[in-house]
């Protein structure tokens, strides 16, 4: 059967909003710009793998008992995946291709056909290799992530509610400089990976919930596409100068962007998400003691010292694409779950599971009483 007219017209529009980034050339770019990763032998290789399969399992029975969440009896409806820098970089291109594909769509309706397939073409090689280069710097800092958006993605074979990717070579990297012990390390990691997804798997509505914000956001950031350029220029400018002041800018530059209310309302729901998911699984890794992890304290020390020595160009990067203000939400988010478990104990806190109205304002993240007096607790 033939397809109709408006159907067609849906089917190009979806297809030229694809090709405004070139996915493909994003992952292919990352990958050959990536840094290498610790020399291992084939035996190194295969026992960290192991090794992190066997301990990604052990720390759901931990995550279990720290959160109380039912969820963490049973998290077959996902999946945990060992990966290399290459690998983390490509599942990141399909993830991203999902969150933006709906704001892209909107942004060529709105421009009416002016934008022909052939130029989103031209634009989308540039952009997927600009996009490519970041997954590279970011591909060798990440220890692992929860993508809850992995199984929407064209052609998906993952499971209903994603994946757990733990990126095996920095793993190994960071345990190697911090010069701890690697058993220890890779559970502290696994408990705070293992966290976020049984925080999804306890919040079943929060994949679409958040999809939703991110669409929201993303139509406002590429609606204003005509003077993104002009904005992202005058963001880079003053984060040089915030940069040499010393006042760096509160969530990266690229978020400087993001000027009308509804923009700042928008990154403002998704900072206060972010924070929440961050810090509540920072505190389940610092809910664990020496009988579950013998060399812990020297852990948290250790990699809470990392990064003072960071050269200035890592600085730089960090601070444009806001991986500093993510730091920051892991402590702001954890300080606000300890004073609502401290007030209302675990199973207080574990109702921002229930439903999208009880997640926490970003107000609410830095004085949880406002929270706790919106909850009755």
């Amino acid at each position: 059967m033939e397809p109709t007219a408006r159907e067609s017209s849906a089917q190009t529009l979806s297809a030229t909003a694809q090709s405004l980034i070139n996915w493909d050339l994003a992952a292919s770019t990352a990958a050959r710009l990536v840094p290498a990763g610790p020399v291992l032998d084939q035996a190194a290789i295969s026992e960290a793998v192991g090794s992190l399969r066997r301990l990604a399992d052990v720390s759901v029975d931990h995550v279990h008992e720290i959160t109380g969440l039912e969820a963490a009896r049973d998290l077959r409806d996902s999946s945990v995946l060992v990966v290399d820098r290459a690998s983390w970089a490509k599942a990141n291109t399909q993830s991203f291709a999902v969150m933006l594909k709906p704001a892209m769509e909107k942004m060529l309706e709105n421009r009416q056909g002016t934008l022909s397939p052939g130029a989103a073409s031209v634009s989308g090689a540039i952009t997927g290799s600009q996009l490519g280069a970041v997954l590279a710097f970011l591909a060798s800092k990440v220890l692992g992530q929860y993508d809850p958006f992995a199984a929407l993605a064209e052609g998906s074979t993952a499971p209903p509610a994603g994946r757990l990717l733990l990126v095996a070579p920095n793993i190994v990297a960071v345990e190697r400089e911090l010069n701890v012990t690697p058993e220890d390390f890779r559970l502290w990691v696994c408990l705070h990976e293992q966290t976020h997804r049984v925080q999804f798997a306890a919040a079943p509505w929060l994949r679409h919930h958040m999809l939703e914000q991110i669409d929201e956001l993303s139509v406002h950031l590429l609606g204003n596409v005509d003077s993104l350029m002009e904005r992202a220029t005058a963001a880079a400018r003053s984060l040089k100068d915030r940069t040499a002041s010393g006042n760096t800018p509160g969530r990266g530059a690229i978020l400087d962007l993001l000027q009308d209310p509804e923009e700042k309302a928008a990154i403002s729901h998704l900072t206060a998400v972010m924070s929440l998911l961050e810090g509540h699984a920072n505190v389940v890794m610092d809910a664990v003691d020496a009988s579950i992890i013998p060399s812990v304290k020297t852990i948290r020390q250790r990699f809470n010292d990392r990064g003072k020595d960071r050269g200035v160009i890592e600085k730089f990067i960090r601070s444009l694409l806001g991986l500093d203000a993510k730091m920051r939400q892991y402590s702001d988010g954890a300080r606000f779950v300890r004073a609502v478990v401290d007030a209302a104990g675990m199973e207080g806190f574990n109702r921002v599971w229930e439903s999208a109205d009880h997640l926490p304002t970003e107000p609410e993240i830095h004085d949880a009483r406002l929270w706790l007096e919106r909850m009755g607790l």
